[in-house]
């Protein structure tokens, strides 16, 4: 993820090509430490299932033959070439020096999940269903603590090796306690993994997993054992590895472009988890660590897709020649997930953001509804909440069932927990609204702020300075006008701009004091959720909770959201945890909208509809030479 442009890029949260399984426990009791819960809560066993989803709804019957939003019988052929508006893990969108995506060491190209193939696969019209790749059933035992895969026996990898059970069960103990964070808290629950045949593998939970936590591991990359007894698994490399996915790497320059080669002889081709998909012969993608080159780059054809994020690029810069002559398309594709929480985040690490008050004071230096109109074109609606754009949403006063689950932490809480959800301060749209600050001055005050010659001090008598960290100047003049406001109450802040291997290491060891991030859930909250909001992460480098939340109410409210037994009963408890979290003021949250702003090169067939949950053109589109040609493409 970068901070970059008028819109930080999307983060999709993927394990895989699954999005992150979690669970949901509740604490033993109000003062139970982070990581203690209770034992899950019973999962019906089961024999020889085609998919799994945590509610138990599938849509998709056993013996269906493709998923309903790609065209099944779509050609092979062609390139897709794109700077990519997505990532995981490791992974750095304007370079890269390791092929190894699944460690927290180094930058990967994103994408690398492409060359893996998981024991199942996300349905992206659903929440959270997925269907058998590697295995061909699962079986469930132990009142949902054991899970039995039964794997394909033509599964194979790109060398022709037959993927087996030791190979399952070496990915997921590997993964637990050498792969990215992320990957460390998503299997934390699996006890142990065994193989008794080759095409078996039995995965035992320790009894506290979430209901989420099997599609965590139905999802997970699967590693050749062979192949990484002569590498090692923990060190960064430009060796492409050993997959078995629908790709490969190929041609590749470091920090300048790379190419996934599709493999013609996958074997996973005709099942109907892979039919209609991965069409394109080369997927190419280019870096660039400048956006005005990486949209000079599409203008010229250099890439031929491209999902905007700059909101005055796209209302002004799209008036060049193929534009106008109907060679390059631009579309606004809806966008069904939720938006997550997009803003600045502050470092509560650090003493100076210590204070919810303080924090809430910062946030009224930012004035979007200026912003909006004089940089955004009017384009965003702003970001109240870390379930934007979901039901998940709180909204209003707390209902009896929120309040529920609130009323045995009150004495915990703020009080605005429990009155109309916290919204974000709507400004004079002047850019400089005095009401906006007096009322910043007294929040600081009240939190214990002086004033003296012009400086903001805080309660120890260190003047308030801070710094803003990014990689990128494109988002200078979104900041410069907050850093105006923030001098006006005798504060210095400072935009730092540094390099993207600087930046990612800094992100990963939590050495800043203010960054901006975008992070997208899934409608089925899931591991994410702890990687993002819980306590252990807070102190795990590498994880995604930037803010530092380390609150023993967020944990189990979390734990109350993953644990539940019904979609109803899990939104209740997100809709509790969202006034839980905007009540501490973790970030200053920024803008979002429910489309895609996309532009392509009319080079390309595609489905009717692109499915709700998520928006991948690269695994979904084909090269149409007709069509290209029609619009003097060829």
């Amino acid at each position: 993820m970068t901070f970059d442009k008028t819109a930080p890029d999307r983060r999709s949260v993927l394990l895989g090509s699954a999005a992150l399984a979690a669970g949901l426990f509740a604490p033993r009791h109000v003062g139970a430490a982070p990581d203690e819960v209770q034992a899950a809560v019973p999962v019906a066993d089961a024999q020889d299932l085609h998919g799994l989803s945590v509610f138990g709804d599938l849509k998709y019957a056993k013996g269906f033959q493709a998923f309903s939003y790609v065209e099944r019988t779509a050609p092979k052929g062609g390139r897709f070439a794109f700077s990519a508006p997505s990532w995981a893990f490791n992974q750095n969108p304007q370079t890269f020096n390791s092929f190894n995506t699944f460690i927290l060491k180094g930058d990967a190209p994103p994408r690398m999940e492409l060359c893996f193939a998981s024991l199942m696969v996300r349905a992206l019209d659903e929440p959270d269903a997925m269907y058998g790749l590697v295995a061909e059933s699962v079986s469930v035992s132990d009142g949902g603590n054991t899970y039995s895969f039964r794997l394909r026996p033509e599964a194979r990898f790109h060398d022709e090796s037959r993927l087996t059970s030791e190979d399952v069960a070496f990915s997921l103990t590997t993964l637990k306690e050498k792969g990215h964070p992320a990957l460390r808290q998503a299997l934390r629950e699996v006890e142990s993994v065994e193989a008794p045949d080759p095409l078996t593998v039995v995965v035992r939970f320790t009894g506290r997993q979430s209901r989420k936590a099997p599609l965590t591991i139905a999802g997970v990359p699967i590693l050749s054992k062979a192949y990484y007894t002569r590498y090692d698994f923990g060190q960064t490399t430009l060796t492409p590895p050993l997959g078995s996915g629908p790709y490969k790497v190929g041609r590749h320059e470091v920090g300048r472009y790379v190419e996934y080669e599709r493999v013609k002889t996958w074997w996973a081709a005709d099942l109907p988890v892979s039919r209609g998909q991965f069409n394109f012969d080369v997927i190419r993608l280019e870096f660039f660590r400048d956006r005005q080159v990486d949209f000079e780059a599409f203008k010229k054809g250099v890439t031929t897709f491209r999902e905007e994020f700059t909101s005055r690029t796209w209302a002004t810069e799209y008036n060049f020649p193929a534009v106008e002559d109907g060679r390059v398309k631009r579309e606004e594709i809806p966008d069904g997930r939720p938006s997550g929480a997009q803003g600045w985040f502050f470092n509560t690490r650090r003493e100076k953001f210590s204070n919810p008050l303080i924090r809430q004071a910062l946030g009224y230096c930012f004035d979007f509804e200026w912003s909006n109109q004089a940089l955004f074109y009017g384009a965003y609606s702003r970001t109240q909440s870390i379930f934007q754009n979901s039901p998940m949403m709180a909204e209003g006063m707390p209902s009896d069932a929120q309040l529920a689950l609130l009323e045995p932490f009150r004495a915990r809480l703020s009080p605005a927990v429990f009155g109309p959800a916290i919204t974000a301060p709507v400004s004079d749209g002047s850019g400089q609204d005095r009401r906006m600050l007096r009322e910043a001055d007294r929040l600081l005050r009240e939190a214990g702020c002086t004033r003296k010659d012009g400086v903001m001090l805080l309660p120890s008598g260190e003047p308030l300075v801070f710094e803003i960290l990014s990689n990128t100047t494109s988002f200078e003049r979104v900041v410069l006008p907050m850093v105006t406001n923030l001098e006006r109450l005798g504060i210095k802040a400072t935009y730092r701009v540094v390099d993207p291997a600087q930046y990612q290491l800094r992100i990963n060891t939590f050495d800043f004091d203010i960054v901006g991030r975008r992070f997208a859930l899934s409608p089925t909250l899931g591991e994410e959720m702890r990687d993002l909001l819980g306590s252990v992460a807070a102190r795990t480098e590498g994880s995604g909770n930037l803010a530092g939340i380390a609150d023993p109410v967020v944990d189990a409210l979390v734990e109350k959201a993953l644990n539940a037994t019904t979609r109803e009963d899990m939104t209740v408890a997100a809709k509790a945890l969202d006034r839980v979290l905007r009540a501490g003021h973790y970030w200053i949250p920024q803008w979002y909208k429910a489309v895609h702003t996309v532009a392509v090169w009319d080079r390309f067939g595609r489905p009717a509809s692109p499915p709700t949950y998520d928006f991948v053109p690269e695994t979904h589109w084909w090269s149409d030479p007709a069509r290209a040609a029609a619009a003097g493409l060829e």
